[in-house]
């Protein structure tokens, strides 16, 4: 059966390219903690869990705020949580410029993430993935590269006006540019789905008594969990990166630049993912991304001077970038298309815990041992324990996929 004009059309890609850009805006806000961690540290107490919390409450309310914010899109239109999300971007971002932890914690964890981020990300997931069928692997891929379109962006600019203006500044200004542009962009192209997209997303799957051979919420339960184990040392290098190459000798403008390099690396690699996603599936993509994260991750252990540090940071963003995309097609894939709104929420749930959980605990362990290879170590035994989960996934997978080909073969064999 072909497609429906509207979906895989290039009202698609025009669609998914404005969310890109919502979220490239968005998802600038919690890098400004990054950049300017050593700075805000300096001015509450010193502490680098100080600023390093917000940003972890940044991406945990964004976490949970999708659950809640998918339901609101569902039933109101994803248009509506994308324009109200970004001005609580924005009110979270003066909030948190008032000077005690606290307000930062509450500007964070409360106005930028769950109500700004968790207003746009899942939300767009779902939204998004509605516009395609065959090309949806790489559609994911094209949205989920918002954050990496920030991270390459914002950092460089970021390290300028904190060192020119300071970072009470820098958060006002961005958070009114921010506004103002997702307004614009949620306006005029986020319509609502049409019919016809719906009912080609409802074509991929009806009910299902099993997944792989496993109960539903069994199955989603272990990639839910492979998801948040897999973001605890995806989080390290981008949150902590500006700040290890301080402690290891190398001027702030240095950081910046790495973790500038490392983004743009896993905005071109998710590229490529996409079109491997759309081949292979989510599932197999997503081991084969944790591998290359583990791997790359291992690395800072070991790796001291900016040439080596440089070459991790460019593996680590080749290895990891495809796996929130690899995650949520994995949810499409396996389960109906009318449990989206809840699923994928509940997986980026799961994750944006463990982004937040990687992002504190490396500030933690830092300001107990002074040193950062704790909380490496820790990200990679994670990492393993990730790699286990996935690879009983595929295993089930592969053999519920061969004996759904024995079965559909057994007719054609009797006599």
């Amino acid at each position: 059966m072909a497609s429906p004009p509207l979906v895989d059309s290039r009202a698609s890609w025009i669609i998914a390219t404005a969310a890109l850009c919502c979220l490239g805006m968005t998802f600038g806000a919690p890098l400004i903690s990054t950049v300017g961690l050593k700075a805000i540290a300096g001015e509450m107490g010193g502490a680098r869990s100080v600023p390093a919390l917000g940003g972890s409450l940044a991406w945990l309310g964004s976490a949970v705020g999708g659950v809640m914010m998918g339901r609101l899109a569902h039933r109101f239109g994803v248009r509506w949580t994308v324009m109200a999300g970004s001005v609580s971007v924005c009110l979270g971002l003066f909030i948190s410029t008032l000077g005690e932890p606290w307000l930062l914690y509450i500007g964070h964890g409360v106005f930028i993430g769950f109500l700004g981020m968790g207003g746009l990300n899942a939300p767009l997931y779902v939204y998004v993935s509605q516009w395609f069928e065959r090309r949806r692997g790489s559609a994911l891929a094209l949205l989920s590269s918002g954050s990496y379109i920030a991270g390459v962006v914002w950092p460089l600019v970021f390290e300028h006006t904190i060192a020119t203006w300071g970072w009470r500044a820098t958060m006002m200004g961005y958070g009114l540019l921010e506004a103002g542009i997702v307004l614009m962009l949620a306006s005029r192209f986020l319509r609502p789905v049409a019919d016809t997209a719906v009912r080609a997303a409802d074509r991929q799957g009806g009910e299902r008594s099993t997944v792989f051979g496993l109960r539903p919420n069994i199955a989603f339960a272990m990639l839910a969990g492979a998801a948040f184990l897999c973001c605890i040392p995806m989080a390290m290098p981008q949150s902590h990166l500006v700040a290890l190459c301080s402690d290891r000798g190398l001027p702030a403008a240095v950081g910046a630049a790495m973790l500038s390099v490392l983004l743009a690396a896993a905005f071109i690699s998710r590229q490529a993912w996409g079109l491997v996603a759309d081949r292979i599936g989510g599932l197999r993509t997503a081991l084969i991304s944790s591998v290359m994260q583990a791997t790359a991750v291992s690395g800072y252990l070991y790796v001291t001077e900016q040439f080596g540090l440089f070459t991790v940071s460019i593996a680590f963003g080749l290895g990891f970038s495809a796996l929130i995309p690899a995650y949520v097609l994995a949810v499409r894939e396996a389960f109906p298309a009318k449990e989206a709104y809840w699923r994928v929420p509940s997986l980026m749930l799961m994750s944006g815990c463990g982004m937040a959980v990687g992002g504190w605990l490396a500030g933690y362990m830092y300001d107990r041992y002074a040193s950062y290879d704790p909380a490496f170590f820790t990200g990679v035994l994670s990492n393993v324990a990730n790699l286990a989960l996935l690879g009983t996934l595929v295993v089930l997978q592969f053999r519920w996929m061969r004996r759904a080909v024995a079965k559909a073969a057994a007719p054609s064999g009797l006599g």
